[in-house]
């Protein structure tokens, strides 16, 4: 083909410059061609995941939708991302009389578990699909959608590229066959995970909270907690505009060390980005697209749908108690864990700069400070690094313990306690006796706490991702491409565009060796002397 683009060429005697000019414009339209194809596939899956938080009625904008709308495109990756433990799937058709009439019903279930503003989040994840759209026929194919409405129940990893027959005995995935009214489905969910939810429950009312200090599993969903909390201190430092020329060499430090050491990988990838792009964005320089300013609101440090409006580990029994600072703490320990002796000092002195100043809360960041400045010495290993930030965790522990027990501010289901606790870590502790919420009196193993650490902050911290990743049939070399995508700053390029400039190269290589062939074999001019 290019061999006849070339003869066709030599032939008609085309000037070089017009040449350039028609493989310019060719290449232009079919990469435009190419991304305007991109952004009709991408855009389901931008939607889907934002509608994560609240899918909003576009016929009555006032009005908005708990559950979420999927479809083809973003069926698997919503439900593979959320935290919620359960979900339900609500097949329907639009044009259904009797699915409109239900939506109502329905959407009363989803305002207690969907969104920022839900009373009992992270439990279940309500959605529905609309098989009368053709690009979801495949997907209602797969659940054997017989019916409309038709609601399907199960753990959200097993519809994730999954399948449901009526036949099939061992399936995780089951029908509810009692679910008309919202009264009768809240009634089959109680009876389904032994809970008591009301239709009238308010929030913080009627909790069901996972008290239970001797259960080391509770710390596996605080893999969303640590995400939340990194992009809540994003966004704070955002809101205060705290970046300054004397603070942003301490934001870089701390962002390099999110980009190796972060448990989610999803926020390792944020943060990359945001590195590689950091100079522009603090500058607020201009975009290649004329007139768009580049600013750091646009990145999203953990991803789409983060922050998702509560918390999970964190979450205290009361609005203004634990949240944040909870998830924080965790998110540092969780870093602390995963660096090397010969970082350990490093990450030290970037969490301490970090803290103060970033964290706005001015009488903590200064109690931070001070125990930051007791250090005298470098760490030289990564278990005294590990060892002192739990150190310093429960001195703020029993600070904070005298002070919420005078002002009666505590949250009353999560008091402070000395860390871990007996229940959760007996071989910590070397003396039987010791009043466990007076850290002076306790002597420690710090071996066995340290061990403790490791696994609490480091393997189980990580279990609720890893078990997603092959519940789903992610093949680790495929993850470990896309972690080092994400550290080496590469840019994703569409096989299409790639394509082009593929040929575009190759074209004007040729271009250049026909052009300097031709100035060989011409004959020099006679001079006009």
């Amino acid at each position: 083909m290019l061999r006849l683009f070339f003869v066709s060429i030599r032939r008609s005697k085309f000037h070089m410059s017009s040449v350039v000019f028609v493989i310019v414009c060719i290449l232009t339209v079919y990469v435009s061609n190419i991304e305007a194809s991109s952004s009709v596939i991408s855009t389901p899956f931008s939607v889907g995941s934002r509608s994560i938080l609240r899918s909003i009625d576009r016929d009555r904008a006032d009005k908005p939708d708990y559950a979420v709308e999927l479809n083809a495109t973003d069926f698997d990756a919503v439900l593979k991302e959320t935290p919620a433990t359960y979900a339900i799937v609500e097949f329907f058709a639009h044009w259904c009389p009797a699915c409109r009439n239900y939506k109502p019903q329905y959407e009363k279930v989803a305002k207690l578990f969907n969104g920022a503003d839900a009373v009992h989040p992270g439990i279940i994840l309500m959605t529905r699909v609309d098989c009368a759209l053709k690009i979801n026929t495949n997907l209602c194919d797969k659940f054997s959608v017989g019916h409309y409405p038709m609601l399907l129940w199960g753990p959200p990893s097993k519809f994730v590229s999954g399948s449901w027959d009526p036949k099939q005995d061992k399936s995780e995935i089951c029908s509810i066959d009692d679910g008309r009214t919202a009264d009768r489905l809240l009634n089959w969910i109680n009876k389904k995970i032994n809970s008591s939810y009301a239709l009238d429950d308010k929030k913080y009312e009627h909790e069901h909270f996972h008290t239970n200090a001797s259960d080391p599993g509770q710390i596996v969903r605080a893999i969303y907690d640590v995400e939340e909390a990194t992009s809540t201190a994003f966004d704070i430092i955002l809101d205060h505009k705290m970046i300054k020329s004397e603070t942003r060499a301490s934001l870089v430090k701390f962002f390099q060390l999110l980009v190796v050491h972060h448990p989610s990988r999803r926020c390792r990838k944020g943060t990359a980005k945001i590195l590689v792009d950091f100079d522009d964005v603090s500058a607020n320089k201009e975009s290649p697209i004329v007139g768009e300013k580049v600013a750091l609101r646009n990145y999203q440090i953990c991803g789409k749908d983060v922050p998702r409006g509560y918390w999970m580990f964190c979450r205290g029994s009361k609005k203004e108690t634990r949240g944040f600072s909870c998830g924080l703490w965790v998110l540092l320990h969780s870093v602390s864990v995963r660096v090397d002796d010969g970082e350990s000092h490093m990450a030290f002195t970037t969490i301490c700069d970090f803290i103060h100043n970033f964290f706005i809360c001015e009488e903590c960041r200064q109690h931070f400070y001070d125990m930051c400045s007791s250090v005298s010495n470098p760490f030289k290993k990564a278990r005294d690094f590990v060892l002192w930030l739990w150190d310093a965790h429960n001195k703020v522990n029993k600070r904070l313990m005298k002070e919420e027990a005078s002002a009666e501010t505590g949250d009353p289901k999560f008091p402070k306690i000395i860390w871990p606790p007996r229940q959760l870590c007996p071989s910590c502790y070397l003396n039987k006796n010791s009043k466990d919420n007076d850290n002076t009196q306790i002597h420690w193993d710090h071996d066995e706490v340290y061990r403790f650490l490791i696994r609490y902050y480091g393997e189980k911290l990580t279990t609720l991702y890893k078990d997603k990743e092959l519940l789903t049939d992610r093949r680790p070399d495929v993850m470990l491409s896309e972690d080092l995508i994400a550290s080496s700053h590469a840019v994703v390029v569409p096989v299409g565009a790639a394509l082009a400039i593929a040929v575009a190269s190759c074209a004007f290589g040729a271009l250049a060796c026909y052009w300097r062939q031709q100035q060989k074999s011409r004959k020099p001019r006679k001079s006009w002397n």
